[in-house]
């Protein structure tokens, strides 16, 4: 009896601590990032703080490979990057990877940052839109403004300010060695699992966390595949390429009506082409030359210009689609290439859609009254003839009444759209032109 009483308390001691001891087990949070600073990534990134802090997990790791992006994403990321109360560590991996430009300042931001070996970071001196650098007073006003965000975030991380400031100002890049050495970076470390044992027990620094991540439990996760579907939506070369099938389609339905097709896949480009004009910052000079060269494509339509009008639009659409995404930076910029070639398909298939308008435009009129002359009739009860499917009100030309059931021919439409007929029995004579 004492023997089963002592077993019986080992079952019960080691069921009670067997979840103590998975529940001590400290937790942290993977998310890989491969992409662009974008909308996307950035709620992404946001997604992963609130999970990593509502989870109850003891720090989220960024595995961060990106040639940078928006600066307004940039900025979010950080503000949610410092206001986390579980710790953020930028791991800059796999080899090979590299946090550039927009990267950099996020890294800068983390309460760790790290980085795997032949891994690189830095070039952050803002470029305009055209991929060179900018000018004079704007020059200084954006440069200096870059420099400080990030020479602020290096400093008040304990990292080195002056380095930072140079990836700024003089577009400087490290290697991960050189950026350990320079402390701009806090650790190099190979593997994920060797990092998570080297930053066991530091403080971070400014928030006084302590970081617990040795034999951690890791949660890795990536972006949803309706996330990359999205971020594949915002590239500016497909918001282009859909505007113009958007347009194609409601313009191909507005004159072949009932078609149905055209215009439920032109209203379905249209809107997925307008979702990325809502995510990425746009000009208003493309956006009107954009509406322009519709505009120009519409009235071709309308009046005889021998294509000058399509040729016209096919202009202005190419300069208003290098230009529309001007905000957003050269990393957001539609081809030269794909806008030509989205121009010479609207030029194709308006040419073609045009000359069947003017062709149908020279045929002789194939509706109206006039038609009817000549055609042959049959009288029903109370003077009327049945023509073509339809009742008319008539009368002989002769004057003589009409018999239900004898066919007659009309020689005429009176104002009225009262028919004149006569004998059925003369051939059908065509009409006036």
């Amino acid at each position: 009896m004492r023997g089963f009483l002592l077993t019986a308390l080992v079952v019960t001691v080691a069921l009670a601590g067997g979840p103590a001891a998975v529940a001590g087990t400290p937790r942290v949070l993977v998310a890989k990032l491969d992409d662009d600073v974008n909308p996307v990534s950035q709620h992404y990134l946001q997604d992963q703080v609130r999970r990593a802090k509502t989870g109850g997990y003891q720090a989220l790791v960024v595995e961060l490979d990106t040639p940078g992006g928006l600066s307004t994403s940039m900025r979010r990321i950080v503000k949610t990057f410092l206001a986390s109360p579980v710790p953020v560590v930028v791991y800059v991996s796999p080899g090979g990877s590299s946090a550039d430009s927009a990267g950099a300042v996020i890294g800068e931001a983390a309460d760790v940052l790290a980085m795997a070996p032949q891994t690189n970071i830095g070039s952050s001196t803002p470029i305009s839109t055209s991929g060179t650098d900018l000018s004079q007073d704007l020059r200084r006003k954006v440069v200096n403004d870059a420099a400080a965000y990030i020479s602020e975030l290096a400093r008040e991380h304990g990292r080195n300010a002056k380095a930072a400031d140079a990836m700024v100002r003089e577009a400087a890049n490290y290697g991960a060695r050189e950026a350990a050495a320079r402390n701009i970076v806090d650790i190099v470390s190979p593997t994920l699992p060797a990092l998570l044992r080297e930053i066991d027990g530091r403080v971070t620094t400014p928030k006084g966390l302590k970081l617990e991540t040795a034999g951690a439990s890791v949660d890795t996760v990536e972006m949803s595949f309706w996330q990359k579907t999205l971020d594949t939506l915002i590239d500016p070369n497909i918001i282009a390429l859909m505007l113009s099938l958007g347009v194609v389609g409601i313009l191909v339905e507005l004159w072949n009506p009932g078609l149905v097709l055209p215009g439920t896949v032109g209203a379905i480009s249209l809107i997925v082409g307008l979702y990325g004009l809502q995510v990425l910052p746009v000009s208003a000079a493309g956006v009107l030359l954009l509406l322009l060269s519709l505009g120009l494509f519409v009235t071709d339509a309308l009046v005889t210009s021998h294509g000058a009008l399509t040729l016209a639009g096919a202009v202005t659409f190419v300069i208003g689609a290098l230009m529309l995404f001007d905000p957003a930076g050269p990393a957001y910029q539609v081809s030269l290439w794909t806008a030509l070639a989205i121009a010479g398909m609207l030029v194709l298939l308006l040419g073609l859609a045009l000359s069947r308008i003017v062709r149908a435009r020279r045929n002789p009129v194939e509706v109206g009254v006039a038609l009817l002359v000549g055609e042959e009739a049959e009288v029903r009860p109370g003077g009327l003839v049945a023509l073509n499917g339809e009742l008319w009100r008539a009368h002989s030309v002769d004057g003589r009444r009409l018999a239900p059931g004898d066919r007659v021919r009309v020689e005429a439409v009176g104002d009225d759209l009262v028919l004149t007929v006569g004998s059925g029995n003369h051939h059908r004579r065509d009409p006036e032109p």
